[in-house]
């Protein structure tokens, strides 16, 4: 077998990670904390019943339990592809390693927050199990997806793994000076003893529910799905749905009509594109979930006008195409990485080049920043994919975009937003990927998006 290389804290992969792991913390510092948010549940399980507003709160809730575990799941399969199975890989590659802990102990904590809530209410189990139109959910996605991750072996795996920390915690001091690790240690060290407290007797815990679940066996399964401690079997069951398409099935939009979309796009022109499996689709509403800003390449940025800041410039330089906000947080991307989709459209902005320049400085100057995963825009410390667009264009040129309440935030969906921006005048340049259509212009590209938009 071969001796994987060394690796080292400015490797992007653990950075890019690491940045993920801290968003969905500090996302979690800035939450209503979970059991705030189910207290009215033993109401309604007295009542029978939850309340229209119980409901909305409850629904909300669960798609940003989901939106956290899809991030932390996406941030611990990179870092496992880095750091090894064993101590004896983890020993050289530490920083992986780290955040690699640090995402599992983090996704453990939240899982059993909310296990404990809904293994006290059978009528929160039953809700969790609805179908949800609105955002997408089929019938038992709850059921599903912790019988999906449902594995003794990574409990093990996870306890190896707090072992070797805690046997080795001096040789990661050299980390804690260097950023992000100086935030991500001090919030490791926290969970982990956590952890341990929570681990006491797992070992014989697991073996009476093991043998209990055996025992009573599928009858018994939704009485011990919700006692059982919880960790991930398979990563790509929750990144991905099951059945929507073949595993490994290329993406709609190919390196050439993304070649043939990146060519069609002017610097300011806004994307939303769409993953056909992608998990997020699950709690967002509506056909298009993501959107980001096309800033084009340095040639033609030059041709409009647009100098960035050197700092900026550095980052954005080619092959850069887009600012796009996601999970690991605000950055320039190359359009292979945001364009890896199976449906995009293209919205140009009615307005002429000096509103498009300062558009494009606005919305640059938040480069850099975490993701935002409460999706509360009133702050813009860190940001969701279309918060970029918003606190780009808004107020300049005459456009405005009104944020919608959502259980006591505000935000802007990306169906929310392609309404407000095609009522305010936004052209429809192209869709690729929608329906049977490859890339399609003008009046074709328009009937297409509105078909996604209204079942016709």
């Amino acid at each position: 077998m071969s001796v994987m290389n060394e690796v080292l804290p400015d490797d992007p992969r653990v950075r890019r990670a690491a940045s993920t792991v801290l968003g969905v913390w500090e996302a979690i510092d800035r939450e209503v904390p979970i059991e705030e948010s189910f207290e009215r549940v033993d109401v309604a399980e007295s009542r029978g019943y939850f309340l229209p507003d119980e409901d909305e709160r409850v629904r909300l809730r669960y798609a940003q339990y989901l939106a956290e575990r899809a991030a932390l799941l996406s941030a611990l399969q990179g870092m496992e592809a880095v750091c090894g199975s064993s101590g004896e890989a983890w020993g050289g590659r530490r920083p992986a390693f780290l955040v690699a802990l640090a995402a599992s102990t983090l996704l453990v904590r939240r899982t059993r927050e909310l296990l404990a809530i809904a293994g006290r209410s059978r009528l929160l189990r039953k809700k969790l199990d609805e179908a949800d139109a609105i955002h997408g959910l089929p019938r038992k996605t709850f059921t599903q997806l912790y019988r999906a991750t449902t594995s003794i072996r990574r409990l093990t795996r996870l306890r190896d793994a707090l072992d070797f920390y805690l046997e080795t915690r001096l040789e990661f001091a050299d980390q804690a000076g260097v950023p992000p690790f100086d935030e991500l240690i001090p919030r490791l060290e926290a969970e982990v003893e956590r952890a341990r407290n929570d681990g006491v007797g797992v070992r014989r815990r697991l073996r009476y529910r093991w043998f209990s679940f055996r025992r009573r066996h599928h009858s018994a399964w939704k009485h011990s799905v919700f006692r059982l401690f919880r960790w991930s079997g398979s990563l790509i069951a929750d990144l991905k749905q099951p059945g929507v398409k073949p595993s490994g099935a290329p993406k709609r939009v190919t390196p050439a009509l993304r070649e043939e979309l990146v060519a069609l796009a002017r610097p300011g022109d806004v994307f939303f594109t769409r993953h056909d499996d992608a998990m997020s689709n699950l709690f967002l509403p509506g056909f298009w979930p993501h959107g980001a800003l096309f800033f084009g390449d340095e040639a033609e940025r030059g041709r409009l006008g647009l100098a960035l800041a050197p700092g900026l410039a550095r980052l954005a330089a080619d092959p850069v195409r887009f600012l796009e906000a996601k999970k690991d947080g605000v950055r320039f991307r190359h359009a292979e990485e945001t364009l890896e989709v199976d449906c995009a459209v293209i919205l140009r902005p009615p307005v002429n080049d000096e509103i498009k320049v300062e558009a494009l400085k606005r919305a640059s100057g938040h480069a850099g920043k975490l993701y935002d995963f409460v999706f509360d825009f009133r702050s813009s410390d860190r940001l969701a994919c279309t918060e970029v667009i918003y606190r780009g264009y808004h107020g300049l040129g005459g456009l405005g975009f009104e944020l919608l309440p959502t259980g006591g935030r505000l935000c802007l969906p990306a169906e929310a937003l392609i309404h407000q921006a095609l009522e305010q005048g936004f052209q429809v340049v192209a869709t690729c990927g929608v329906g049977k259509g490859g890339l399609l212009k003008g009046r074709a590209a328009e009937m297409a998006l509105h078909s996604t938009r209204c079942g016709i």
